[in-house]
């Protein structure tokens, strides 16, 4: 599968501080925020997840579409595997479990915004796509281009525009993540070749059935939906799939044996500019 357009929105979702006497709990119990604008965070869902979760903190957790990180963030796993389609999202993740500094201009500026995408994208030509320069990069392209969108032309080069914010904040210092990390493993590959245990819990929050593609993340078509929930239902642990609750949807998880349960979800993203809540699932199997 190769990503399409793949769009974000910011979330501010504050990580509950966890004791550090919970068993299974991340060395590093300080709240951490989602370092990234995202579309579609699940800081929400925490509330739903915990009790779920808490019984098998000894498990590893594994998301196949780990996005902007709010939901690995707010349950802090001693150990995880996450996993996204955008290589770029995964090249940033596995700086921060390095210690990321950022030493280049960040400004909300449209002129250095320009100048920045186009030495991104001389970077991703030159194959530097993992450079320390190139993430850092894409840190602030994501923090100030519009919308926070993650969108390429067909010769691969990165094409969102100058935001329209009126105030940024721009982070430098990411060691604090470092620790939280340490036991994260990033990949970046299709669901299907994720490296599973037996017992590891899964929670997959791919892109919503949505009839406005372009809100997706990867343009994710509903082939796409069928094959990655076969997948989950056919993992012998625990799994937890999130999605808006569309008619197709909820057939297609009841078909599969999952037990559904139905949330109000914040509206995040509408081309109406409709904000009331939208109506998400969340399916369970393996419990």
């Amino acid at each position: 599968m190769k990503p399409s357009v793949i769009s974000s929105q910011y979330k501010d979702p504050v990580s509950p501080v966890i004791p550090r006497s919970r068993r299974g709990a991340s060395p590093d119990t300080v709240p951490l925020l989602p370092p990234l604008k995202w579309a579609g965070g699940k800081r929400w869902q925490i509330p739903h997840l915990r009790p779920l979760w808490e019984p098998h903190t000894r498990r590893r957790l594994v998301e196949p579409f780990c996005g902007g990180l709010a939901v690995a963030l707010g349950l802090r796993p001693a150990r995880a595997l996450l996993n996204d389609i955008n290589p770029h999202v995964i090249a940033f993740y596995g700086w921060l479990k390095r210690g990321l500094r950022i030493d280049l201009p960040m400004r909300n500026d449209e002129r250095l915004y320009y100048a920045h995408r186009a030495r991104f994208n001389e970077q991703l030509a030159a194959g530097r796509a993992k450079d320390r320069e190139t993430v850092a990069l894409f840190y602030y392209l994501n923090r100030t281009g519009y919308n926070g969108l993650c969108r390429f032309n067909r010769k691969g080069a990165f094409n969102v525009p100058f935001g329209r914010y009126t105030t940024i904040t721009y982070r430098r210092d990411f060691s604090s993540y470092r620790d939280a990390f340490a036991r994260w493993e990033f990949t970046s590959r299709d669901l299907e070749k994720i490296p599973l245990e037996r017992g590891d819990f899964i929670y997959a929050d791919p892109p919503y059935d949505v009839e406005f593609t372009d809100y997706s993340k990867e343009g994710f078509t509903w082939e796409d939906q069928v094959r990655a929930a076969e997948w989950l239902a056919r993992h012998r642990g625990p799994v937890v799939l999130s999605n808006q609750a569309t008619d197709r949807i909820v057939s297609l998880y009841e078909t599969l044996g999952f037990t559904l349960q139905y949330h109000a979800a914040p509206r995040r993203i509408s081309c109406t500019g409709d904000r009331s809540p939208a109506r998400e699932v969340l399916a369970i199997k393996g419990f």
